[in-house]
This record gives structure tokens, C-alpha cells and sequence, in this order.
């Protein structure tokens, strides 16, 4: 009895032995997974409060566009009364010296002449030598001149060019905010998923999970670094 009792004392703590062999390398394993897993939450809350910043940059850019774009179409549209003003008072100013001109008072078309304003006097030079009152081929006005022009009218055309292209600029903006909003959406699903991978006891269940969010996290990690920032 005594010979078998250590017998079995003997083979009982061999296969004691044999089992912490082979649980030393599934621990290791385990504590391998958890440093993966604790890699993937750290990347997913770093990358998660950088799309979030720079989703709320972008956002504060297109409200700055947007607000330049608005000045701009207002200055735009008080240039342009301003030109319809001064094309009017063209238009009538070349009326009345026509009449006058007819009319064969010289001194009376004269005072008109000097009334021009100086933008137009080319135009209406050039369109005085074509004999405007016997030439049928002449242009009906001044305004029709190619060398007629005016500035507040021109300027009033590119600040509405600029407001244009600045409201465009707060779109791109706003979209771009989007992306990194949707970033975001993918990362909670990455993080999610790790949450979920460390309730399971199972190590095929827990490693599979892990792969997967390991793999889902490229793709925002990708998204940040290809989007524009701020």
C-alpha cells in the first residue's frame, strides 16, 4: 500500500507538472491578447477625440465661410445698385444729349458732354465718331460699346465670384465634418466590438473579435490620415 500510495503521489504531481506546463503558455497567450486588446482601445479612443476635434474645427470653418461668403454677396449687391445707378444715369445722360444734339443745340449737347462720367467718356467718344444720329449701323447707346464700362458693376461681379467660391469652400467644409463624424460612428463599432471579445471566456470566440476590430480599425486609421485637418 505504502509503495503504491507514492506511486501515486509520484504520478499525481508529474501530471501537476505537466498541466502547469501547459497552462504557462496559455497565459502567456492571454496576456497577449489583453496588451492587443488594450492597444486597439487606446488607438480607438486617441483616434476617436482626434476626428471628434477636428469634426468641430471644420464645423467652426464652415460657419466662417459661410458668414465671409454672406458679406460678400452684401457688399456684392450694394456695388451693384450702386452701377445700375450710375448705368441709368448713363443711359439718360445720353438720351438727353442726343435730343439736344437733334435738336441742333450745341451748347446744350455740350453741357451734356461735360456731365459724362469719366469711365464713360471712351465709349462715348468712340461711339460719337460712328455718326450715331445718321449711321444706322451704329450701336443704340453707350452702353452697347465694347469700351464701355463701370467699376462698381465689375467689382460687384467678382466679390459675387468670391462669395461664390467661399460658400463652395464652407460645403467642402461641412462634408469634410461629416467624414470625420463618420469616422467616429466606426470607431464606436471597433470599440464595441473589443468590449465585446473580453466577455467571452472562449479564446477562439475572443481572438476572433479581436482580429476583427483590429482589421476595422484600419479603416479609420486610414480616413484620418488621408482627410485634410485643420
Amino acid at each position: 500500500m505504502g509503495e503504491r500510495g507514492g506511486a501515486n503521489i509520484e504520478i499525481a504531481h508529474k501530471l501537476n507538472e505537466a498541466d502547469e506546463h501547459e497552462s504557462h503558455p496559455k497565459s502567456k497567450w492571454v496576456e497577449a491578447l489583453e496588451i492587443a486588446e488594450a492597444i486597439i482601445l487606446a488607438a480607438v479612443a486617441i483616434a476617436t477625440a482626434w476626428s471628434g476635434y477636428q469634426a468641430a474645427k471644420w464645423d467652426g470653418r464652415q460657419d466662417e465661410l459661410y458668414e465671409q461668403s454672406t458679406k460678400l454677396r452684401v457688399q456684392a449687391q450694394g456695388l451693384a445698385t450702386r452701377g445700375g445707378q450710375e448705368q441709368i444715369y448713363d443711359a439718360s445722360t445720353v438720351v438727353e444729349w442726343i435730343k439736344a444734339e437733334a435738336a441742333g443745340n450745341k451748347k446744350l449737347s455740350g453741357i451734356f458732354e461735360r456731365r459724362f462720367r469719366p469711365e464713360v467718356r471712351p465709349a462715348f467718344d468712340a461711339w460719337k465718331k460712328m455718326d450715331p444720329l445718321n449711321n444706322p449701323d451704329a450701336p443704340a447707346g453707350v452702353l452697347m460699346m465694347p469700351q464701355y464700362h463701370n467699376a462698381h458693376l465689375e467689382e460687384s461681379a467678382k466679390l459675387a465670384e468670391e462669395a461664390s467660391h467661399e460658400f463652395e469652400q464652407g460645403t467642402k467644409s461641412r462634408s469634410t465634418s461629416d467624414d470625420y463624424v463618420r469616422v467616429t460612428v466606426f470607431l464606436a463599432t471597433v470599440l464595441l466590438l473589443t468590449a465585446i471579445s473580453q466577455r467571452f471566456k472562449t479564446q477562439h470566440v475572443r481572438v476572433g473579435l479581436a482580429v476583427v476590430a483590429f482589421l476595422l480599425i484600419c479603416i479609420p486609421l486610414y480616413r484620418i490620415i488621408t482627410l485634410p485637418r485643420l
